[in-house]
């Protein structure tokens, strides 16, 4: 049986027995999801790879303290989140705009599909979020994107139950200040 006809569970197993096959095979499956995780933190697509990279070889070498094989995925987007969390203080923040940054106006959607019109707002809200301040962005994207619940996030964050509502609540009122049109 060829490995990519393994379940996650098998091949997790042969990784803990250090093949590299099997290794290739999963990140393979998990490349493409883990680099947006971090790219959505990091907002750097250079970063997030070197970041999503390191976080695989972390994987890798610490793989015997996973108690589940079944686990492993959302074990990987643990390290994953909390590396680019950490790269992301690490770096120095310029608050810079590029010159690129477009506003867009939705008010004129004649001709467009609504599948493009949905793209467009999509693509609208998610530079937005970039927009904001990095606890916020960092926030949002945990909770509305990734998925994550607050307790969760409170220990990504290192921040306390009521700080981290507070937090997503004025990042929210921030993210629709910021979207509504002038």
């Amino acid at each position: 049986m060829s490995l990519t006809q393994l379940n996650t569970e098998q091949l997790i197993a042969k990784c803990r027995k250090q093949h590299q096959g099997a290794q290739l095979e999963v990140y393979n499956r998990y490349y493409k999801a883990m680099f947006n995780a971090a790219l959505r933190i990091i907002k750097d697509s250079a970063e997030a790879e070197d970041v999503m990279q390191e976080a695989f070889l972390t994987a890798f070498t610490k793989l015997p303290m996973l108690e589940d094989n079944k686990m492993f995925g959302a074990w990987l987007k643990k390290i994953v989140v909390n590396s680019s969390i950490t790269a992301l203080r690490k770096k120095d923040t310029y608050k810079e705009v590029a010159l690129e940054t477009v506003e867009y106006g939705l008010s004129d959607t004649d001709g467009i599909a609504e599948e493009d019109l949905t793209q467009i707002k999509a693509n609208t809200v998610l530079s937005t979020l970039k927009q904001l301040k990095e606890s916020y962005s960092t926030a949002l994207s945990l909770h509305l994107i990734e998925g994550y619940d607050y307790e969760e996030i409170c220990e990504i964050m290192n921040i306390s139950y009521s700080n981290c509502r507070t937090l997503v609540s004025r990042a929210k009122e921030s993210l629709r200040k910021k979207l509504q049109p002038v």
